[in-house]
């Protein structure tokens, strides 16, 4: 008998191994054989700032180089302080509230005070 499991899209046996994954030759469908888990989660990650401190939700921070607004002619300045970030998971780690709105800021153009 295989160990070779079901797919788990279709249910159906005709299953085989390809490299690391396992392909359904009926429906195409692939997934790994060994699946890993996800072991970061957004509450236990770390996110640093460009001189590599810690941030944490409340900090305030200095922004490091002017940025553009994507989708607008705004324009944020170098130096301009944010008070009270808060830490998000994704692309961009930092969420933060200014004068000219809400932006969501990556933490690698940030810089603690």
């Amino acid at each position: 008998m295989s160990t070779i499991p079901a797919c788990p899209q279709c249910t159906l046996e005709n299953t085989y191994p390809d490299g690391d994954n396992y392909v359904c030759a009926d429906c195409g469908y692939e997934w790994p054989i060994n699946p890993t888990t996800d072991t970061e989660d957004d509450t236990d990650a770390v996110i640093r700032d460009a001189n590599g401190n810690v941030l944490s939700d409340g900090d305030s921070v200095v922004l490091i180089k002017d940025l553009k607004v994507k989708g607008s002619s705004i324009t944020l300045k170098m130096g301009t302080k944010v008070k009270s970030i808060r830490l998000v998971g994704g692309d961009h780690e930092v969420d933060c509230k200014m004068d000219n709105g809400n932006f969501m800021l990556k933490a690698c153009f940030l810089k603690k005070v």
